[in-house]
């Protein structure tokens, strides 16, 4: 028989001494060959500690996992219609996406969300949008998860209030709350208030679920939004289970019994297409956290068990080719299905433009449900289990993964490691460097920068009316405070106020203000009038792209072109990047920030949230050449045509304003007409954006394709 020096002898052979391993963007060294040598450690059975092999005993066999499908169109009643006809269809929980405006605790008649309201999720301001967000839904019956993070006690108050008046008390309701403000000072950015009052608030939501709503998660604590601002899947591991230790924490700090909140713990992770390296990555969460449970000192299995959420990747979507996008999220949902998920989102094909539309979301669904009910991949407990690969990776993962721990424990924790900022900058760092891997064609994505169409299909995308619903929520709000007992209101946001400043349970207090009809902008404000309202900019790395790029001739050409408009000028060309509106996602804006400054560029980065005049403000005060609207929620048609509008009426309007984002095709000859001199969607080559702004500053770049010969 053969052994292991006869294959490498022989696969040398056949690739004439080619080196086949493969180093992951993780650090992993990937072998082209696995063997019993490499399987360092029994994983056990599944149901038994450490649980790798899954929770359960039966896994799938026994239960399939919840499909689930995150959703929230522009209005509750949108939402409830696009709900009921998904559970018609064989969805089996609800997961409900906010929009902006309520993500970051305004009404929607606050000025600072003129062009958030409705846009990438529902907007939701008092009991009475989440009565007839769920009208026609039995609360008692239906498992609802919310990704909720900064106005999470109103929103949670309003649920807890709309199920009272279905007659369903809150013991009786299951579902999940995010809850996990952390990760949106690492990486999401929609949070409300500093860090410490937001710890707070999570461990009152621990102290509350525990008395009253026991069969409800306290928490999903996201490494989803850390992949998706760029994390590698080390270290989304390695930040994800580091939050949940700081949670498990403040929990015990706070009075808690660690055994009585902890078994409500769950999580949520983004599988991306690295498949194998997915799959590793849950049965390694789930290894890390009975380690990190155990030293915490819990007792109960139960709480030493990790369960888990997943939803297929974000960023993995494409703009070009878009059908390609089914192939991926079904590649994606397989590989948490085999990693052993409990319940799983797939995204649509058009959601890295939109919305996605009823066809795009019926694909997604069914994706999940071919899967289930026609592969006979749930027969068996673990099928990957005892793979040589598997079994090594999975081990790898945990090593790596808890050496970052480690690091966060030893600086005091995962609140004092984000309030330094190097989880975040080692993030950025590591999304700089995909970006340049993908400009440069070292990591292929089919249809963008390899088998490319010559010409692309218009795509059929969902569009949101922002002005008409945020008028309709405006007239909402305006019936809701015409018809409440407003001395009852003012006494219950006095006691949250109160209660602020003092020790009482918010969450407690919130849901006696929901009852009284307070809305979700009043129970917010009550809290910031003791806490504050917390605001950061942004700071990017440097040197990662360019160390990339070392050596590129068209990257060259770029540098050589801002030198020249930086000797016509007398200073470098300045770029203003802005991020206006209420989303908080930057990672596309520190990127180009990250490389257009590696360029050569004067790059200055505004603060998250601005509005229109705040970035007209700001582009003046700098003395910019242009500025790069980022957008990603949609809110491009209201926000960059009144930025516009704000630098001619001040005499400004050669500065030249470009658009970089989440921005549907249909959407270019508004923006063009508008004044927008440059769009840039999903999937532009960085390098090609650098020389189509020095072309509108005047530079004659070459066009691509050029380089060689310009480099002869």
């Amino acid at each position: 028989m053969a052994d292991i020096n006869d294959w490498k002898a022989l696969a040398d052979k056949e690739v004439k001494g080619r080196d086949l391993t493969w180093n992951t963007p993780e650090g992993i060294a990937v072998k082209p060959l696995y063997t019993a040598e490499d399987v360092q450690a029994d994983p056990g059975l599944p149901g038994f500690a450490p649980f790798t092999r899954g929770v359960k005993a039966s896994m799938y066999a026994g239960r399939p996992w919840t499909i689930r499908q995150y959703a929230g169109f522009s209005t509750a009643e949108e939402s409830n219609a696009f709900y009921r006809r998904n559970l018609a269809a064989g969805q089996k929980g609800l997961s409900v996406a906010f929009d902006l405006a309520t993500h970051r605790g305004y009404d929607s008649d606050h000025p600072r969300v003129t062009g958030d309201v409705g846009k990438a999720g529902v907007a939701i301001d008092s009991v009475e949008d989440m009565k007839i967000l769920f009208d026609g839904i039995p609360l008692g019956e239906m498992s609802v998860s919310m990704t909720m993070n900064g106005a999470v006690i109103p929103c949670l108050a309003f649920y807890i209030i709309a199920a009272e008046e279905q007659g369903v008390s809150p013991d009786q309701l299951t579902g999940t709350i995010q809850n996990d403000i952390l990760k949106e000072f690492m990486v999401r950015n929609t949070y409300i208030y500093p860090p410490e009052p937001s710890m707070r608030i999570i461990s009152d939501i621990f102290a509350y679920t525990a008395d009253n709503m026991p069969k409800f998660n306290s928490i999903s604590i996201s490494g989803y939004h850390m992949q998706e601002a760029g994390a590698t899947q080390v270290q989304e591991l390695a930040f994800t289970i580091a939050d949940g230790m700081e949670y498990v924490k403040y929990g015990v700090a706070s009075g808690l019994d660690i055994d009585k909140f902890a078994g409500r713990l769950s999580f949520f992770f983004a599988i991306g297409m690295n498949f194998f390296m997915e799959i590793a990555k849950l049965r390694a969460a789930r290894t890390l956290w009975y380690r990190a449970m155990t030293q915490l000192g819990a007792q109960s299995e139960r709480s030493k068990m990790l369960r888990t959420h997943c939803q297929t990747s974000g960023v993995s979507l494409q703009e070009q080719d878009p059908y390609n996008n089914v192939m991926r999220t079904t590649i994606e949902a397989m590989a948490a299905m085999l990693g052993g998920t409990q319940s799983l989102h797939t995204n649509a094909l058009d959601e890295a433009i939109a919305l996605p539309t009823d066809f795009s979301a019926r694909i997604a669904r069914n994706t999940q449900i071919v899967i289930q009910e026609e592969t006979g991949m749930c027969n068996v407990v673990d099928p990957l289990g005892g793979s040589y690969y598997i079994e090594a990776l999975t081990s790898e993962l945990v090593d790596k993964a808890w050496e970052i721990i480690e690091r966060v424990e030893s600086e005091g924790g995962m609140a004092k490691a984000v309030a330094a900022g190097w989880p975040k900058a080692m993030i950025e760092e590591a999304a700089a460097g995909r970006q340049a891997r993908v400009d440069k064609g070292d990591d292929v994505i089919v249809g963008v920068n390899k088998y490319r169409l010559a010409q692309e299909d218009a795509l059929e995308t969902l569009e949101v009316d922002n002005h008409v619903v945020r008028e309709a929520q405006i007239a909402r709000i305006k019936r809701t405070r015409e018809n409440r007992d407003e001395a009852k209101c003012q006494a219950a946001l006095k006691a949250l106020a109160e209660g602020a400043r003092a020790s009482g349970n918010l969450l407690g207090l919130a849901v006696d203000a929901a009852r009284e009809r307070a809305t979700l902008g009043e129970i917010s404000d009550a809290m910031e009038a003791a806490f504050g309202r917390y605001g950061t900019t942004p700071t990017p790395v440097k040197g990662v792209y360019g160390g990339a790029y070392a050596g590129d001739s068209r990257y060259q050409q770029v540098v050589s072109g801002v030198e020249a408009v930086t000797n016509r000028l007398g200073r470098a060309p300045k770029l203003f990047v802005a991020k206006m509106g209420q989303d908080g996602h930057d990672r596309g804006a520190n990127v180009i920030a990250s490389a257009f400054s590696d360029m050569g560029f004067d790059v200055v980065s505004g603060p998250l949230f601005q509005t229109p005049e705040e970035a007209c403000k700001m582009a003046l005060d700098n003395n910019v050449d242009a500025v790069g609207a980022s957008s990603l929620a949609a809110g491009h048609k209201t926000l960059i045509p009144e930025l516009i509008g704000h630098l001619k009426d001040a005499g400004r309007a050669d500065i030249k304003v470009v658009a970089g984002g989440v921005i549907p095709p249909q959407d270019y000859d508004f923006l063009k007409k508008a004044g927008v001199q440059g769009i840039y969607g999903p999937g532009s080559n960085v390098v090609e954006c650098a020389a189509d702004m020095l072309r509108l500053l005047g530079h004659n770049m070459p066009p691509v394709g050029d380089e060689l010969e310009a480099a002869e």
